[in-house]
């Protein structure tokens, strides 16, 4: 019999009803003094089977204590039954025709009970299709089994681990249903931040082939290339929304299971970021040239203030770069032409007794609605932004927040900035100060 791992569900109401329907023919049909059911929880392939105790008859029937019985099932009294654990029972084995041979009867009869004090005892585990659900456990004290009753009980205990598995299996294939849908989910949500992540890059390279192309005008050779660089920087952008709009029209699945699909397959573990010493300068002074570009190419003022000396924090290079390429992204796209856009390095505050460096990413732009504050950092919510004319996927606040967090930093939002026109937005990134 090989162990196979199995999850069941909660019993139903209907399934306790087939349980004391059996017990009645066991102890009205079978003159069965003491009965009980024990379920198997779900394990781990290969491993020893947990039973719990399901349903007894007579529920307050003593069954002896621990040292006289040789009930391994109970703790002494049928009143109290708590969990056991116990090799594979082996199942009742029965000959396909006994015919007249007594001696043959009698030897298998021996072989599938025990005797006690308290009577005569069958174990029987429950068992369909290799997959143990349960046990059976049935004695009298009157008399032995004999060959007809060992085979209604045979029977009885097949019922019972046949009605366990129906009864399990609407809740195993919601299981499996809920597993495939989480799978996909995830699926999604790392190629949105994939895509997303893709933009910014792509921006810039497109905005540095339109400086070029602006410089190279005496250069023919160097013109043409150029303009190619920019062409296929539009194709491949034109080609990211469309997917992007492509993937928000298709629905999740949701009402079909396939048992050889990712469903059953383990979900993808969460990766987690390995932090070191790092300086913050080190991840902006790159970003800042791109963005510096393309504040120039929108009109917009970039203010760049950084401290001398600042210590170190504990981070994450690429995280990082992600983070403030996110929020300084944010602030260029949603700052009309001539605005402003701060980048201010060196701040320093105690939180929960630890000292952080804070990194601002100030705007003059429109602003964050209060209403849409409280929503601001969840994957693809734009808030009033969604009926705008500026594009975006609501996904680059949510992927600086994880990434903050799992830096062990914190994310601040202040917006308005200006009080008087209601518009400005402030974000505040707060990094762990290394040895602090």
């Amino acid at each position: 019999m090989s162990s196979v791992a199995h999850t069941l569900a909660t019993p139903s109401q209907d399934f306790m009803s087939l349980c004391q329907a059996q017990m009645t023919l066991l102890t009205k049909g079978l003159k069965a003094d003491w009965s009980g059911i024990y379920l198997t929880q779900e394990r781990e392939e290969n491993t020893e089977a947990t039973l719990l105790p399901f349903l007894f008859y007579p529920p307050k029937e003593e069954c002896g204590t621990r040292e006289s019985a040789d009930l391994t099932l109970s703790d002494g009294n049928t009143g109290v039954h708590e969990p056991i654990s116990l090799p594979m029972a082996k199942s009742l084995k029965l000959p396909q025709s006994l015919g007249t041979n007594f001696e043959l009867e009698q030897k298998v009869i021996q072989e599938n009970q025990t005797t006690s004090s308290n009577g005569y005892q069958l174990v029987l585990p429950l068992i369909y299709q290799e997959i143990v659900v349960g046990l059976l456990v049935t004695r009298r004290k009157d008399r032995p089994w004999q060959r007809g009753e060992l085979e209604q009980i045979e029977t009885i205990a097949q019922t019972l681990a046949i009605a366990r598995l129906l009864d399990s299996r609407p809740q195993w294939y919601q299981q499996q249903l809920s597993q495939q849908q989480t799978w996909q989910q995830q699926e999604r949500d790392r190629l949105d931040d994939l895509f997303h992540q893709l933009r910014n890059p792509l921006t810039a390279l497109r905005i540095f082939g339109k400086l070029l192309l602006k410089r190279l005008q005496s250069d023919e050779k160097s013109l043409v290339i150029t303009e190619n660089i920019v062409r296929e920087s539009d194709h491949l952008q034109e080609l990211l929304q469309d997917f992007e709009v492509d993937r928000q029209e298709i629905p999740l699945k949701d009402d079909i299971v396939t048992l050889d699909t990712p469903a059953t397959r383990s979900l993808p573990a969460e990766k987690t970021l390995s932090l070191s010493a790092i300086q913050v300068t080190e991840v902006l002074e790159p970003l800042l040239i791109s963005a510096q570009s393309i504040a120039y190419e929108k009109s917009i003022e970039l203010r760049i203030d950084i401290v001398e000396d600042l210590p170190c924090i504990w981070g994450n290079s690429p995280a990082l770069r992600e983070v403030f390429s996110n929020l300084i992204d944010n602030a260029l796209k949603y700052t009309p032409s001539g605005g402003q856009v701060l980048v201010k390095v060196g701040l320093r505050s105690m939180i929960n007794e630890k000292t952080y460096q804070g990194i601002t990413i100030d705007d003059t732009g429109y602003g964050i609605p209060v209403e849409d504050q409280e929503h601001i950092f969840e994957r693809h919510y734009r808030g009033v932004q969604e009926k705008g004319e500026i594009t975006g996927s609501g996904l680059g606040l949510a992927i600086a927040k994880d990434l903050v967090t799992q830096m062990h930093g914190f994310i601040e939002l202040v917006s308005p900035t200006n009080e008087t026109y209601k518009t400005g937005t402030r974000f505040l990134v707060w990094l762990p100060v290394v040895n602090s």
